[in-house]
């Protein structure tokens, strides 16, 4: 069970939002808003729960995935901290479709969706932002849809591989992705099996564009990896 022992203020997880509220408005969120932290692994909702909260990922890493076919899980999106994320299911009535758990110890402000449409109700910009929000998503979604079934297997892996560098960026050396993947969650990033990520990885290092050190993915010839991102 997750618990409530935290530093981070809410001012500092959810900043976009913040700055969009009232000081009555940030009186009332404060009230009701409740920073939770999340062991590795851990199950934030599940798929056909009833969503009550809008969240926020402080601190950590979280995948948003739904299971599939043969126990196989395909990772919709990866969260980077302050996303929010889990509320779309709340402004559509229905239960989750999707299922999210922290990649790594995370730390995730929740909000009670309830406060979140009173507030919307007299907050025009807050309004605003959520559509804003649900637009870009949709759109890097009906993207990934195309690309992870039109894109041959080298052009899929290279598209994850892009798509981490671009959500979390790349360590001190300015190589390695600053995260570090198991191969069966970078194949369920990609929607191929574990075998066929492992191949193409090693393809990829036979080919000098990325060096492997256990799960560090070390970036060699970026520019490449573009191409063949885009060559599907």
């Amino acid at each position: 069970m997750a618990n409530t022992n935290s530093v981070i203020s809410l001012q500092d997880c959810i900043p976009e939002i913040w700055r969009l509220l009232s000081e009555k408005e940030q009186e009332l969120i404060s009230l009701k808003a409740e920073i939770r932290e999340f062991k590795k692994n851990e199950i934030i909702y599940s798929e056909e729960e009833m969503p009550l909260h809008l969240m926020c990922l402080c601190k950590g890493k979280v995948k948003i995935y739904k299971d599939g076919v043969g126990g196989r899980s395909q990772i919709i999106r990866m969260i980077r901290p302050t996303q929010y994320f889990g509320y779309r299911a709340y402004f559509a009535n229905q239960p989750y479709v999707t299922a999210a758990a922290a990649f790594e110890s995370s730390t995730i402000c929740f909000i009670p969706m309830q406060i979140i449409e009173e507030v919307v109700s007299e907050n025009a910009q807050l309004g605003m932002f959520f559509i804003r929000e649900l637009s870009t998503d949709l759109g890097i979604a009906d993207e990934r849809v195309v690309n992870l079934t039109q894109k041959h297997i080298r052009g899929r892996l290279a598209e994850s591989l892009i798509f981490l560098i671009e959500n979390y960026g790349l360590e001190e050396d300015g190589a390695t992705i600053s995260i570090y993947l198991s191969r069966e969650d970078l194949a369920n990033l990609s929607n191929m099996t574990t075998s066929n990520a492992i191949r193409t990885l090693s393809t990829f290092v036979d080919e000098h564009i990325i060096t492997l050190d256990g799960r560090k993915i070390k970036i060699i010839d970026e520019e490449r990896l573009r191409r063949i991102s885009k060559i599907g």
